[in-house]
């Protein structure tokens, strides 16, 4: 690949369900998860806006352009969003995108600000902001993305991202179990350069967590290696795990599947 169609992936937030500020669990990163993807030449991509978001943006200059895709709505994956700098920059454009009506998506981001749980609305944002729905394969920040369904409660969202070669799938609140959504999970994923995938259990506590809408470590490896990837993410880390389990869950899942890592906040990939 010319070094310029380079693709690079930073991880601002990794847990699930809640951050988690403490010593044990720091060394992966107790922000929630929010994803960038960067094209050279394009603005950035953005997957959810979990607390990481905040950090991402103050990186960002002013007039930026970025969009955000949503995979779904629940806490964790938006409770940053009111603290993204460049929504309050008259400078700045941000493209908000998700499987929802634009009417609805503004209406759900809406509904985050309203009181009393937050000071400011969403006619306070001062950037151009501007909502798009995805229903079918759409181009974007340099990127062809395609959604796909995933097995969660209330419903989520994954995305296959590709850019001349470059592939990274994305799977974040996905449950295995159900035979036509995994089917449809293994297609997006196959031949990625990078799956990032929903681990948030172990075999072990899956049990009794089940319904709950995350997978584990184990059916992570699976599916990489049968979908022939080149490398396995561990992504969406509970918030119960310290960096000692994560390192644990990462040993055995290398055993499985040798070209797997963790999803470590401030942690730069190149493809």
């Amino acid at each position: 690949m010319q070094a310029d169609a380079r693709v690079k992936v930073t991880f601002w937030g990794v847990r699930g369900s809640i951050p988690t500020p403490q010593v044990s669990h720091l060394g992966y990163g107790g922000n929630t998860t929010c994803i960038e993807l960067n094209a050279p030449g394009h603005p950035p991509l953005i997957i959810d806006a979990g607390t990481g978001i905040r950090l991402l943006g103050q990186q960002m200059a002013p007039g930026s352009k970025p969009t955000i895709l949503f995979t779904h709505f629940h806490w964790d994956h938006i409770q940053g969003l009111p603290f993204f700098a460049p929504l309050f920059s008259k400078q700045s454009e941000v493209n908000f995108v998700s499987t929802q009506p634009p009417k609805q998506l503004r209406s759900i981001l809406d509904g985050l600000l309203q009181a009393p749980y937050h000071p400011i609305n969403i006619d306070a944002f001062q950037a151009e902001t501007i909502f798009h729905e995805i229903d079918r394969p759409r181009n974007d920040a340099g990127f062809r993305i395609t959604p796909f369904e995933l097995n969660h409660p209330q419903g989520a969202t994954g995305f296959r991202m590709e850019r001349e070669g470059a592939i990274v799938a994305h799977a974040s609140d996905h449950e295995h179990g159900n035979p036509q959504l995994d089917e449809l999970l293994y297609g997006n994923s196959k031949g990625a350069d990078l799956l990032i995938y929903d681990a948030q259990y172990t075999p072990e506590n899956y049990g009794r967590n089940c319904g709950r809408g995350h997978s584990t470590w184990l059916e992570a490896v699976k599916l990489a290696s049968k979908a022939k990837v080149k490398r396995l993410v561990l992504f969406h880390h509970d918030p119960n795990h310290t960096d000692a389990d994560l390192e644990a869950i990462l040993d055995k899942a290398r055993r499985e599947f040798p070209a797997t890592i963790l999803a470590r906040e401030g942690e730069e990939l190149v493809i």
